[in-house]
């Protein structure tokens, strides 16, 4: 079987009308695992006939602010948008727990908004079961078996990619999903033999004639699309996909200016997509 990649949301902190927030979809059959939860990111599963309630998981990277942004409003909306109890399981590093309350407790008031007007919401509130995650197998007891490993984005710290292998008779397809990082040892191991490699990624070299100190800061722990090439050589994988740009690609030749930067230092396929880009891993 398959793996398929959705780009739901490849934009940044900085809101656009065309990129929702950083999000991607990895499926296999009827498993849909969410990594990140950036703003817009049910309208993006919408598109594509998806919802809140088909998440078999919710995975996050990391907690920075623009990769949790719509996860309250993936809580809520698989509570509200099903018709019994619906237990969620989101997965993240050290500190998730800690995170996921307060989103609880922010929506305490809706919750109890909606469980007095809605009888057949009295079974109460959908359960979370948080999974923190520093290094190895993560067990879900799914077709898809994932593994995390930890990543570099300091001072956000900790920080996890996470790896997607389906077997079957057809032999086994593999994606890696980096979220924000650095080159670092965490990745490369995530990476080694996998068939492809979901990137974060800014342009460095555009970012650094910026005179503003906070974007000048973004430079030091994000990588560019030479280093995501890199890690990806390294490693042996098959297919880049470059997502999360700043600064925005709008153009056809932005997207061959990225594309050739990359190149320089990785021989498979690049994909460099809008939101709702597909790519199709096939089993070897």
């Amino acid at each position: 079987m398959t793996l398929t990649i959705t780009l739901l949301g490849t934009g940044s902190p900085m809101p656009s009308p065309d990129r929702a927030g950083p999000a991607t979809l990895i499926s296999a059959g009827d498993e849909h695992y969410l990594v990140d939860a950036g703003r817009g990111v049910l309208m993006r599963l919408a598109a594509i006939g998806l919802g809140a309630p088909n998440l078999t998981a919710v995975l996050l990277t990391h907690l920075h602010s623009d990769h949790i942004t719509d996860l309250n409003d993936v809580i809520t909306t698989r509570w509200v948008m099903t018709f019994g109890p619906t237990p969620l399981t989101i997965i993240g590093p050290i500190g998730t727990q800690h995170v996921v309350d307060h989103i609880v407790a922010s929506l305490e008031p809706d919750i109890g908004y909606r469980i007095g007007h809605h009888e057949d919401l009295a079974y109460g509130f959908t359960e979370i079961n948080v999974i923190e995650v520093e290094d190895g197998p993560i067990d879900l007891s799914g077709q898809v078996a994932i593994s995390c490993a930890p990543t570099d984005h300091k001072p956000v710290h900790p920080t996890v990619g996470f790896r997607f292998d389906h077997t079957d008779a057809g032999g086994t397809a593999s994606a890696v999903t980096a979220g924000d990082t650095v080159p670092c040892e965490g990745l490369d191991r995530l990476c080694a033999g996998a068939h492809a490699l979901v990137h974060t990624v800014i342009r460095k070299d555009i970012i650094a004639t910026v005179p503003i100190q906070r974007m000048l800061d973004t430079v030091d722990y994000h990588s560019s699309p030479q280093e995501a090439a890199q890690t990806a050589e390294r490693a042996g994988i098959d297919t880049l996909v470059l997502t999360h740009y700043v600064p925005a690609i709008s153009t056809d030749d932005d997207r061959a200016d990225w594309r050739a930067l990359a190149a320089q230092h990785f021989s498979g396929a690049i994909e460099i997509g809008d939101d709702l880009h597909q790519i199709v891993i096939a089993p070897t």
